[in-house]
């Protein structure tokens, strides 16, 4: 979860519910605040993001978040892991098929 909400973050600084409805778009059916909410404070704590508070137009302060240098190689780093890892599930399950 942690590497698709870095790459949403990485298009630009957004906000929780931002993150959570594109990921929704994207194909995360049924993801839950819960879920969600507590991976951007994950990648703050680990130094890959920047969060600043800012009064929201539609009422509470919001939580905007923005990717560092070092997030964005862990991202790098993300993607070139998840092909791997998709590669190899690719092989195996096609391997039932032959």
């Amino acid at each position: 979860m942690e590497g698709c909400v870095l790459a949403v973050i990485a298009e630009g600084e957004t906000y929780g519910y931002e993150i959570l409805t594109r990921l929704e778009r994207s194909g995360f059916e049924a993801l839950l605040e819960g879920t969600l909410y507590p991976a951007p404070t994950r990648l703050e704590k680990k130094g890959l993001v920047v969060c600043r508070k800012a009064k929201s137009p539609y009422g509470p302060i919001r939580k905007y978040y923005s990717i560092m240098e070092d997030g964005m190689a862990a991202l790098v780093a993300f993607r070139a892991n998840d092909a791997k890892i998709t590669a190899a599930a690719d092989t195996v399950l096609q391997r039932g098929i032959e």
